[in-house]
């Protein structure tokens, strides 16, 4: 008796199994990051490297705590960037708004001047906005982190992509019942692009989150170090806290995974948001 076999669900089981192996190889990392945080820095050394939970969780979070201040630097982390990630993604839709649906002369070029700051890498800037935030007197304040980063050519040009399917005809429907622009644009406009709002919150959290390079020039007291810069402490030219490291980064991950959890919907529809689209 033989047995027939369908291709296409066999091929659907194979990419199942391919998209399962890649998961797996994608989580060991972070499973060998949970691992490494609970065993003191000399147990990661051994041959072979401990594959099973330790028991120096709470010794390496109790010396994490009083080396760096994990706590505090955590919630620094956290203000700056919910604080940057509301204005910059308002900002970005403002923008893209603007610039998708209002005419006015030098909105082509003022859009491929947007596109030309996206060339420009980050180091080419540090110098001067280090002098224009001396000037104003910034260095060491959560608003020299803040506030240069808040205009994104990346979320202006998302948010616009996302305003130019918006109807016009509903824009004009409002203006007709008396509606102002603000209103029309908080109480209409912005409720339709929520998948391309929730993409950019993620990337924008994510991005100011991780950021390392400027709060390390922009802040210079423990007291209000960010979380990427802190764990830079632990790496000095005699010694490194593996562990506390591992830890550190274990913990710094765990809003963003939170960030994630809330927006994943409208993260993935904003991604494929036009992909469908005739």
């Amino acid at each position: 008796m033989s047995v027939r076999v369908n291709p296409a669900r066999a091929g659907r089981w194979l990419l199942r199994l391919v998209l399962l192996a890649g998961a797996v190889l994608s989580l060991i990392p972070f499973l060998w990051m949970a691992i490494a945080s609970t065993h003191s820095t000399g147990d990661l050394f051994h041959s072979p490297p401990p594959l099973l939970p330790g028991g120096e969780l709470l010794r390496n979070l109790a010396r994490l705590q009083d080396t760096v201040g994990f706590g505090r630097v955590l919630l620094n982390s956290l203000g700056i960037a919910v604080v940057h990630t509301v204005l910059s993604s308002l900002i970005s839709a403002m923008c893209g708004w603007g610039l998708a649906k209002y005419r006015f002369r030098g909105r082509g070029l003022l859009l491929g001047a947007i596109l030309a700051t996206m060339m420009i890498p980050l180091q080419v800037l540090l110098v001067p906005l280090f002098q224009m935030m001396a000037s104003l007197g910034w260095v060491n304040t959560y608003q020299a982190v803040i506030i240069p980063f808040l205009a994104n050519a990346f979320g202006i040009l998302l948010m616009r992509q996302g305003f130019l399917d918006f109807p016009d005809e509903l824009l004009e429907s409002a203006r007709i019942d008396g509606s102002g622009e603000l209103r029309t644009f908080y109480r209409i406009v912005l409720p339709c692009v929520r998948p391309q709002l929730g993409a950019l919150v993620i990337f924008t959290f994510m991005t100011q989150w991780n950021s390392f390079i400027w709060p390390l020039l922009m802040l210079n007291t423990e007291d209000k170090y960010t979380v990427p810069v802190a764990l830079n402490t632990l790496t000095g030219l005699t010694h490194v806290d593996y562990s506390g490291l591992m830890l550190g980064s274990l913990l710094a991950t765990l809003p963003l995974m939170l960030v994630f959890l809330l927006f994943q919907r409208q993260f993935v529809a904003g991604l494929l948001g036009g992909a469908l689209k005739g």
